[in-house]
């Protein structure tokens, strides 16, 4: 007797919280859908590749010796580069390449001194001649960044390397 009294309870309470569990579920979504309605659209940002315009020069930097390039846009490059991106992704593009070559020239200057630092702003072409003559052209036309480091051992090709990560990548490249 207790046994069939307990059964018809139990099923009573499953009833109930079924019952209830689907009215918490639908308000639930009549809740969501209210919100959705008053959220205002997201504004849609650019999010495609832009390719860096052409160099305005033609010229070639020939590289003969251990060194670190710098590269960066030239003036008529950046305002381009300026025209196509938002006020704020060129503000940003600017002041990382600004401060990421300031420490880069810095470390180099202080941990590597025996390494030659060039400065390449009016180039189209790097030239790097390794010590057993073989030849290595970079065209940075090429490079979607508007600045950059490569690193050269007239022993291997060049590098373009890593700016944030500069102790690391000086000890990787010279070192092997």
């Amino acid at each position: 007797m207790h046994y069939l009294f307990i059964m018809k309870n139990i099923s009573s309470l499953i009833l109930c919280g079924m019952a209830s569990l689907f009215l918490l579920i639908g308000s639930c979504n009549e809740m969501n859908k209210e919100k959705a309605a008053k959220l205002e659209p997201v504004k849609k940002t650019r999010s495609t590749i832009i390719k860096k315009p052409e160099s305005s020069f033609n010229d070639t930097l020939i590289i003969k010796t251990q060194a670190a390039v710098f590269y960066t846009s030239d003036s008529l490059q950046m305002k381009k580069i300026k025209k196509v991106n938002e006020k704020v992704i060129y503000d940003m593009l600017t002041h990382n390449c600004h401060y990421q070559m300031q420490n880069a020239r810095q470390v180099i200057k202080k941990d590597w001194p025996q390494i030659k630092i060039i400065e390449a702003f009016r180039y189209r072409y790097l030239l790097f001649i390794k010590a057993n003559k073989n030849k290595k052209c970079i065209d940075l036309n090429d490079k979607n960044d508007i600045c950059g480091l490569f690193l050269f051992d007239t022993k291997k090709d060049p590098a373009l390397i890593d700016m944030p990560n500069i102790d690391t990548q000086l000890e990787l490249y010279f070192s092997k």
